[in-house]
């Protein structure tokens, strides 16, 4: 199965998916990141975009990435990993659920002063104007559609570790 970390930058998705690991059995985290940065390595480059998840490549491949390594280890995938855009959901939940994968989807979700706080006093990534700019669009698609297909975990007031807990339990039940 995977657990699915989504929500945006700064709600603490890379944090919390290593504690969600470790509280779950046989499982491991698989940032599908990579499968975007692997594309950005790609030379001469591939068409201009500010967001690798606009590549159409992107989604398949981290569908069958996912696939592949749960064919070969077993267990669970944890997936911190932001999708905002509903099309793109619904590419990488189609094409999981044609693999018989099920996925639990959780949005680990905070107010937006909190977010804008946690990325201007990020001492790991340092402040970014790409996180920051992703608020909005966070904001509209909470609204219209992704807190309707997901668990929302608000992590305005959870710590990490709190956070892992309740998104386990769930998993768990």
């Amino acid at each position: 199965m995977i657990v699915w970390l989504n929500g945006t930058h700064g709600a603490g998705k890379t944090t919390t998916s290593k504690l969600v690991q470790q509280l779950l059995p046989d499982s491991r985290v698989f940032d599908a990141e990579k499968v975007g940065e692997t594309l950005m390595d790609i030379e001469p480059g591939l068409p201009q975009t500010d967001n690798f998840q606009h590549w159409p490549p992107w989604r398949p491949l981290v569908v069958e990435t996912a696939r592949r390594v749960l064919d070969y280890t077993g267990g669970t995938l944890v997936m911190p990993m932001t999708v905002l855009v509903e099309q793109y959901w619904r590419e990488i939940g189609t094409g999981l659920a044609q693999h018989a994968i099920p996925i639990h989807h959780f949005v680990l979700h905070a107010d937006q002063q909190t977010l804008r706080a946690r990325i201007e006093g990020d001492t790991v990534m340092g402040p970014s104007r790409f996180r920051l700019n992703h608020l909005e669009p966070y904001a509209e698609a909470s609204r219209t559609w992704l807190h309707k297909e997901a668990e929302v975990i608000d992590t305005t007031h959870l710590t990490p570790a709190e956070a892992a807990e309740q998104i386990a339990e769930a998993v768990q039940r």
